[in-house]
């Protein structure tokens, strides 16, 4: 009974099966296909929390005063301690002449404004961070610096933005393996009903000496088809809702720092891990249920 390996017979057989079975079939690819779009949904919410503390990264920056007792060069002199701190990644020096002059600008004219001296004002400097999340030791660091009188940093806004990534990122872990669990096991009785169909065919199948392989690939080739639909049908109901959530948040607009990014440039990915994680979970689901066969 044993023959070559026949992709055409294989994947007939396992294309027809699926329909012997239409219901838990139906049902096996909707699992799927919430584990893929919960799986995807948080994965692009950290995606996009990425970007948006890169761009805090790239933007973000904080403010030291330097001891008003210093003169300019006795503040410019710290400059190489600043640098020196670990997740400094761009330091730049502000006179008090040039903090006036940026404190007026946008501000209208008046006898008060006009009549203010730079010395009313600290030297200060802007530091660029490398690692927001390393904000907060940053800062302290900086602090302790000789000279450094106080610092200027929205550090909740950077607080905030790690603490939700991190939430989505462990939410979205936890939910995944629960679905994974859930997917695997739908498929697996998807795949035991296919052979509780076909339990005579395959007994004879293995009198008349056919190879475990041959008896198996029909029911992988099976899993894998189920897998790959619901892979393809949340891939295009991820960029549906993605989306509409985009549109709905950029005219809302109420944030500035919300920035979405484009789901084309990331489709390729995102079809490339939906359908490698749903042929894993046809496959798996298939060897689970056809293994006790390969022991008789």
């Amino acid at each position: 009974m044993a023959r070559k390996f026949d992709a055409g017979y294989y994947f007939s057989e396992g294309f027809h099966s699926i329909f012997t079975h239409g219901f838990m079939s139906f049902a096996a690819v909707c699992m799927i296909v919430a584990c893929l779009l919960i799986m995807g949904s948080f994965s692009l919410l950290a995606v996009n929390l990425d970007h948006m503390l890169g761009d805090l990264e790239a933007e973000n920056e904080f403010l030291a005063y330097i001891d008003e007792n210093y003169t300019e060069e006795e503040a410019r002199a710290l400059q190489s301690q600043i640098e020196a701190v670990p997740n400094v990644s761009n330091v730049t020096f502000v006179t008090r002449a040039e903090a006036l002059e940026d404190w007026k600008e946008g501000r209208a004219e008046n006898d008060l404004l006009n009549s203010l001296q730079p010395e009313v004002l600290r030297d200060r400097y802007r530091i660029h961070v490398a690692d927001i999340e390393q904000l907060g030791q940053t800062v302290d660091q900086v602090e302790q610096i000789g000279g450094v009188a106080d610092t200027s940093v929205a550090l909740e806004i950077a607080q905030g933005f790690v603490l939700v990534r991190n939430i989505a990122t462990g939410v979205a872990a936890v939910l995944i393996g629960i679905l994974l669990v859930v997917s695997l096991f739908i498929i697996a009785n998807t795949i035991k009903l296919a052979t509780f169909y076909r339990r005579e065919e395959i007994a004879i199948m293995k009198m008349c000496g056919a190879t475990n392989a041959f008896v198996q690939w029909p029911f992988v080739v099976e899993g894998m088809l189920l897998g790959l639909t619901g892979a393809l049908i949340a891939f295009f109901a991820q960029w549906g809702i993605y989306q509409l959530v985009a549109k709905l948040i950029i005219q809302g607009n109420g944030l500035s720092l919300v920035t979405v990014t484009s789901y084309t440039s990331m489709a390729p990915n995102i079809l490339m891990v939906f359908c490698g994680t749903g042929a894993l979970i046809g496959v798996g689901g298939s060897l689970l249920a056809i293994r006790k066969f390969l022991q008789v």
